[in-house]
């Protein structure tokens, strides 16, 4: 990152008063920052983030419709390359912390002078001025490190193991420290990353290798090593880590590659493998992966997405809004449960969503979700409560504000206007 360059940041506060002062008074160029946007509650917030992918989300802790946790829990599946700072007050310290995994970058306690909050925003910058270097520069491996990677190198790359030698490789792996001991029964992934630049020429240095690494290891257990042009990275744990871990990780790499490389990463990803000689049939998958799949397009796909039912991304986007018009009313739908009905990774889903349908699925539903609501506000006697449930909402409050951000007055409101209207044309 230059020197020139501005890290991009959005405010989100519903204390009107504060988020006026901080957008207004905090002098954000100067400090290092660009601010591009601010919400006065999570669900805003969330698809500020989407639309505009900030680097620092600067939010309190305590926000309507969706907390301060949770919102930090899905821009971490939507944006994990964005940073998280965390207004709050002395009561809700303990329980900010809990979101610690979720990149929390800072904490910081009401009230808080526009100085102090300078001061922070200052070690912040800092802080990403060290995590955009790290991502950016090699640095020497560790022994252990590279032990790991020469053991691992021609399980990956050959493959050809004799059946006795199974035993052998074991012991190799917990002596190198890839394994903890004989009880340590990880599964594998292999994940293959190309840096490409703006010409789609390929642009992967054994620098990506440190870069990629360090990522993982937020996550889980990984050994990266550099070949033809290639990062290849041996992913361990457990199937629970995977599914919580592993998306989230195939969406950081890309968005960190693009926002500091200024270049798009294509990764292939293979089914896990419960045997270190599995591996290279793994790596196969992941290769599969890059040769079958968008080679335009920038970001993760995995080898269920090859799937005949899911390929091409023009089919997989008619069907997901397919399910989006049957389940709209489902108030636990979700990017997730469309994964597991279309059997594709939420990368790919995404991705494709947005390249079809030119819009984020959260917007989609909310879409939906509105033009149901209003067509029984308009044309039935339900209450409003009731209308509320009936398109995927808990939150009678939290329906109430979506309804009026989209058609432009509350659902009473607009019950009121059309009963007068029709008393009047009645007149």
């Amino acid at each position: 990152m230059t020197a020139t360059t501005l890290y991009t940041v959005i405010v989100a506060d519903d204390e009107d008063e504060l988020r006026e002062s901080v957008c207004t008074m905090i002098p954000w160029r100067e400090l290092g920052f660009r601010l591009i946007g601010s919400a006065s509650n999570g669900l805003d917030a969330l698809q500020l983030v989407e639309k505009h992918a900030p680097d620092l989300l600067l939010t309190d802790i305590r926000m309507p419709f969706i907390s301060g946790i949770e919102l930090a829990r899905q821009v971490r599946e939507v944006r994990p390359a964005t940073n998280i700072a965390f207004l709050s007050g002395y009561d809700d310290f303990e329980y900010a912390q809990q979101a610690i995994q979720y990149n929390i970058i800072s904490y910081m306690l009401k009230p808080l002078t526009i100085e102090g909050l300078g001061a922070e925003l200052r070690v912040i910058r800092r802080k990403l001025d060290a995590q955009f270097a790290l991502f950016r520069q090699a640095s020497p491996h560790s022994h252990g490190q590279e032990q790991r990677a020469a053991m691992l190198m021609p399980l990956v790359l050959d493959g050809y193991v004799e059946s006795e030698e199974s035993a052998q490789i074991e012991a190799g792996a917990i002596e190198c420290g890839l394994l903890r001991d004989a009880e340590d029964k990880p599964g594998y992934t292999v994940m293959v990353s190309v840096l490409l630049g703006e010409d789609g020429a390929v642009r992967t240095t054994p620098a990506l290798v440190d870069s990629i690494d360090r990522l993982a290891s937020k996550y889980l257990r990984s050994v990266s090593f550099f070949s033809a042009g290639k990062v290849i990275t041996v992913l361990l744990g457990s199937p629970a880590d995977f599914g919580s871990y592993l998306y989230i990780l195939a969406e950081e790499i890309p968005q960190m590659a693009e926002r500091v490389l200024a270049g798009r990463c294509r990764i292939g990803i293979s089914r896990m493998t419960d045997r270190l000689t599995g591996l290279h049939d793994a790596y196969r998958e992941a290769m599969e992966v890059l040769r079958q799949g968008d080679r335009t397009e920038g970001g993760a796909q995995f080898i269920g997405d090859l799937a005949p039912s899911a390929r091409g991304g023009a089919f997989l986007c008619r069907r997901a809004l397919e399910l989006i018009d049957r389940y709209y009313m489902d108030a636990s739908l979700s990017l997730a449960t469309l994964r597991d009905m279309l059997d594709v990774s939420p990368n790919h889903l995404s991705a494709c969503i947005k390249k079809y349908a030119g819009e984020t699925f959260i917007n989609i539903l909310i879409r939906r979700r509105m033009e149901a609501a209003r067509e029984l506000v308009v044309h039935s006697e339900l209450k409003i409560r009731d209308i509320a449930r009936r398109c995927g909402y808990t939150d009678q409050h939290y329906f109430s504000y979506c309804f009026k951000k989209y058609c432009g007055e509350s659902p009473g409101a607009m019950r009121q206007r059309l009963s007068a209207e029709k008393a009047g044309g009645g007149a």
